[in-house]
């Protein structure tokens, strides 16, 4: 029986990981070595910021909803708030707030009231 030569499955994991690198800088888009670890490299952030991506977008959600409470209401914190929301029973999460708050001023403006209104004086 003759040998098999593994030049074909080689071949296609190499230009695999070539095809992963197309657009990086220099040799790491066209030499398998580092185009493999820049390719790891990259893998390992996306994995990482996937994770991050959530917690931007929250900060994000939670500083437009204190800008927008504040413009409604100057005594009013981001803090009281939420405890406002709370105590009234409106269970809204933070992205649908700060979309209320970019794109509908006058509803989000109705639910500060109720929060406010809900608050201990």
């Amino acid at each position: 029986m003759s040998r098999t030569k593994g030049g074909t499955v080689t071949h296609a994991r190499h230009r695999k990981v070539i095809k992963q690198a197309k657009g990086y800088y220099g040799r790491r888009s066209t030499a398998f070595r580092t185009a493999t670890q820049a390719v790891d490299k990259a893998n390992q952030y996306a994995t990482r910021d996937r994770k991050n991506r959530k917690r931007n977008f929250r900060a994000l959600w939670i500083q437009r909803i204190n800008a927008a409470v504040r413009a409604h209401d100057d005594s009013l914190t981001y803090s009281r708030f939420i405890n406002g929301l709370a105590l009234a029973g409106i269970e809204v999460d933070r992205k649908v707030l700060a979309d209320l708050a970019v794109h509908e001023p006058e509803a989000f403006g109705a639910i500060v009231d109720q929060a406010k209104g809900a608050l201990p004086v």
